[in-house]
């Protein structure tokens, strides 16, 4: 049966899980600009701390730390695009993120791997993630290609490096990976032009995702605030990924979680937004709870998804795609 389109329809695709109320969103943000404004955040690097004292945040460079006043924060986050496109080598496998769209990637970053020969297990290596990469690259249901596992057999100097490549030749998606430092993501990006042909493309329909992350409690380490800089300054989208435990380097609350995750956040996207307006970024997290018992972080936990639920209703708050994993 053929049925006429209704103009004006609001459709649900699929399930949802609302996990805070849109006051306790923002009572959230406004946690995590508290925290940015009162405490601050360490920052180990000399060039953003110039470009955080360039914009008006109190910078305090005895001892690295920057306390951002909130209009900066939500300056940051307004001019953050809410929609961007990657593609791959392939024009038809483009990606439009952002909005309400669900996308699905490998998780990563795996080190060890059950070798499908001899059933060893052993430490992954760069065949293992190309082998992976041309795996997830058959899989429809994966839109984007995450580094899947780590090139362990190669110099860790170039390991970034040799991740691309490893994927790039083995997908026709857009890829995900860690950028390692400014120097690496330049290279990287060198490297892209040369797969596409075309740098100028690049600012349009970047070819990849490059990852980093803050250092729980509220550090942005100097390979951290690199990847920033680097990233926005060729508008290449940039994955800042806050990976707080609860009860360990984050309060025991998962809301209390959420607030360090959110000052985190914010504070790479004025960073990043303070280098070059309309630079892509996402909101990513996979904060989870520490096991008192173990001491380890309880990846796939109910709570951690939780927090990711909690993770993408924020994130829609600030206008922003958001990424998690682990759940």
């Amino acid at each position: 049966m053929n049925r006429a389109v209704q103009t004006g329809m609001v459709l649900q695709r699929g399930c949802g899980l609302t996990l805070l109320t849109p006051d306790e969103v923002k009572e959230t943000h406004y946690a995590g600009l508290e925290i940015l404004a009162k405490t601050g955040v360490f920052v180990d690097s000399d060039e953003a701390l110039e470009i955080f004292h360039s914009i008006g945040c109190v910078v305090d460079k005895s001892s690295k730390r920057v306390r951002i006043p909130a209009h900066l924060v939500e300056a940051a986050l307004e001019s953050a695009p809410s929609q961007f496109i990657v593609r791959g080598r392939d024009p038809q496998r483009a990606l439009r993120i952002g909005g309400k769209r669900v996308s699905f990637t490998p998780f990563g970053e795996g080190v060890r791997v059950n070798d499908p020969y001899t059933g060893e297990q052993r430490d992954s290596t760069k065949k293992d993630l190309a082998a992976i990469t041309r795996l997830s690259d058959w899989i429809d249901e994966f839109d984007i290609i995450h580094r899947a596992v780590a090139s362990q057999d190669v110099h860790p100097e170039s390991y970034p490096l040799h991740n691309f490549e490893a994927m790039v030749h083995n997908t026709v998606k857009p890829i995900s990976l860690g950028g390692g430092n400014g120097y690496l993501v330049d290279k990287m990006i060198q490297l892209a032009a040369m797969v596409r042909g075309d740098k100028d493309s690049l600012n349009l329909e970047p070819l990849m995702v490059i990852s980093t992350c803050p250092v729980s409690p509220l550090r942005l380490v100097s390979e951290c605030c690199e990847i920033a800089i680097h990233g926005a300054r060729h508008r290449i989208p940039v994955r800042f990924t806050t990976m707080a435990l609860s009860g360990s380097t984050s309060p025991i609350t998962m809301v209390g979680t959420m607030a360090v995750q959110n000052a985190e956040f914010m504070a790479c996207a004025t960073l990043s937004q303070a280098v070059n307006k309309g630079a892509p970024i996402f909101r990513s997290g996979t904060s989870t709870q520490l096991d008192m018992k173990k001491g380890d972080a309880s990846v796939g936990s109910p709570e951690m998804a939780m927090m990711a639920a909690m993770n993408a209703q924020i994130a829609q708050f600030h206008g922003v795609p958001s990424w998690t994993g682990g759940t």
